[in-house]
């Protein structure tokens, strides 16, 4: 539900392009934007990169709606949204500020934010959505590009509507079944996957006793019905700040469901 929060401006425009005023699909774009920006901020809700984005990409295109005449309009106005959240996601993806990791990660815990299997599947999913956009990109400036006097309101020749609309709107359905589907898969793999985390322990604690506390701290972290195994500690501590007598160890461990004795 958040991330189509997050697609709600794109949503709106595609929506209303080609049925009203190109400047008033535009406008109604970008006041849902700033809408979803301001909610955003306020509430805390994850999402920034694809709110700013899509503010962004918005004012730029009221801007070109005012200098463009209608033919231009006509022709690529449906492509350059498309570019827009486009670069959204790329720019995002290479800059390490994913959107889809932004929405991935709420309400994870640390533990499962910090795993090896939940940034791979991520990372997996973001370029999923980058190869999403780039393909609706690519399909929408097709018409204008192949056939000069293409419009979006052409319903009669296929090259118009198939590129303009049916396979974006295809693609962007694979998007979302495949943001569906990761997540599930990630929280099935979460159960046998190696989870990371630290505990503090005296600097003269034993062997023994530093896996006593690193059992007793990952069991506490899994929480109730569950039990964490294959604990292991790492090989050296941290010094705490303003504590010598103490230290941080790192340790690891996998999760199971708990078992009755």
């Amino acid at each position: 539900m958040s991330l189509l929060f997050g697609f709600a401006p794109w949503i709106v425009y595609w929506v209303l392009v080609g049925n009203v005023p190109f400047l008033t699909a535009v406008l109604l774009a970008l006041a849902t934007a700033i809408a979803t920006f301001v909610v955003g901020r306020r509430s805390g809700k994850p999402g920034q990169t694809l709110q700013i984005g899509a503010v962004a990409t918005f004012a730029v295109l009221a801007v070109l709606t005012l200098v463009l005449d209608q033919d231009a309009l006509e022709r690529w106005m449906q492509p350059l949204s498309n570019a827009g959240i486009f670069l959204v996601a790329l720019v995002g993806a290479l800059t390490g500020r994913s959107f889809v990791r932004e929405y991935a990660e709420e309400g994870q815990p640390d533990n499962v934010i910090s795993s090896d299997l939940f940034g791979r599947i991520v990372t997996r999913l973001t370029w999923v959505w980058v190869g999403v956009f780039a393909g609706m990109t690519a399909s929408s400036m097709i018409p204008p590009i192949v056939q000069g006097d293409a419009t979006i309101m052409d319903t009669e020749k296929p090259l118009s509507f198939v590129f303009y609309w049916v396979i974006p709107i295809a693609l962007l359905a694979v998007g979302a079944a495949a943001s569906k589907i990761l997540p599930d898969r990630m929280m099935t793999g979460m159960a046998d996957a190696e989870r990371k985390t630290t505990f503090v322990a005296f600097r003269e604690a034993e062997i023994d006793e530093l896996f006593y506390l690193a059992t007793k701290h990952a069991n506490r972290e899994v929480g109730p019905g569950k039990e964490a195994y294959n604990v292991q500690v790492g090989a050296k501590g941290t010094p705490l700040v303003g504590d010598d007598s103490r230290l941080s160890w790192p340790s690891t461990y996998k999760v199971r469901e708990k078992t009755v004795r």
